[in-house]
């Protein structure tokens, strides 16, 4: 199965314009996110997905770049565009922003497409302020190992410990937290974009809720990586630390 790893990269952020060319230890943030890729043993190549000229000049020696429009409600849509032109028999969408992904994250996920149509990773939710905060997408998980439901609500509700305090909740219940990474099989994915957004979708603003509501089941890769993402300027110089550790 060839598989590519496709990173959308927008210059236009709001909490941190220009962000995938900001600076982490000398090198610009999606440069950092292109060398994990490469260390991946399932991707056939790595593609920098971008709609602005200036992320393409400035990555286009290191690294190919897919030059994609600019009206792309999800990064779903912005990896069909890319898949319309290279072909693969799947594609695996890496967030532009994790400097610090791991290839083995990228591998299950790529694993699991040997027999699903769509994929995802998700890890034990070990932070207790990550349980109600709505920027942490929880998912349920079957017993098959495939998604049974995405929220940014705490699910499932523990009706005996309804009360308790979220120290309680997560010894009581393993949760799980949903990280931003798909795989999907290249039929899968030209039919998602042509599906019109969900309700749920809508509701929750989860794009990964519109396969799931239209029958399309997304396999889960249980990880164990707890992902740092660039959200905010702020989090660069924890970044770098963690960069500078890593080298010792």
């Amino acid at each position: 199965m060839r598989i590519l790893g496709v990173i959308p990269a927008r210059f236009a952020s709001t909490r941190f314009p220009g962000k995938p060319l900001h600076l982490i230890a000398g090198k610009p943030l999606v440069q950092h996110v292109v060398e994990q890729c490469r260390k991946s043993r399932s991707l056939a190549d790595v593609i920098v997905a971008t709609d602005d000229l200036r992320i393409a000049r400035a990555i286009e020696s290191f690294v190919t770049v897919a030059f994609t429009r600019d009206d792309h409600p999800s990064g779903t849509d912005r990896i069909a565009e890319v898949a319309d032109r290279l072909h693969a028999d799947a594609y695996v969408n890496i967030q532009g922003d994790e400097p610090l992904m791991d290839p083995q994250v990228i591998d299950a996920v790529a694993a699991r497409l040997g027999s699903a149509g769509m994929s995802t990773a998700a890890t034990p939710l070990r932070q207790v302020e990550d349980l109600n905060n709505p920027n942490v997408v929880k998912v349920v998980i079957g017993a098959d190992d495939h998604a049974l439901y995405f929220s940014r609500r705490t699910i499932p509700f523990l009706r005996d410990h309804a009360d308790a305090p979220p120290q309680v909740q997560m010894q009581a219940f393993p949760f799980y937290r949903h990280l931003g990474i798909y795989g999907y099989g290249r039929d899968v994915l030209l039919q998602i974009v042509r599906l019109p957004p969900s309700p749920l979708e809508l509701a929750e603003r989860l794009e990964q809720l519109r396969p799931l509501e239209n029958g399309i089941r997304i396999a889960v890769a249980r990880v164990d990586h707890e992902g740092i993402g660039v959200d905010h300027p702020s989090d660069v110089a924890r970044v770098e630390a963690l960069l500078s550790r890593a080298k010792e």
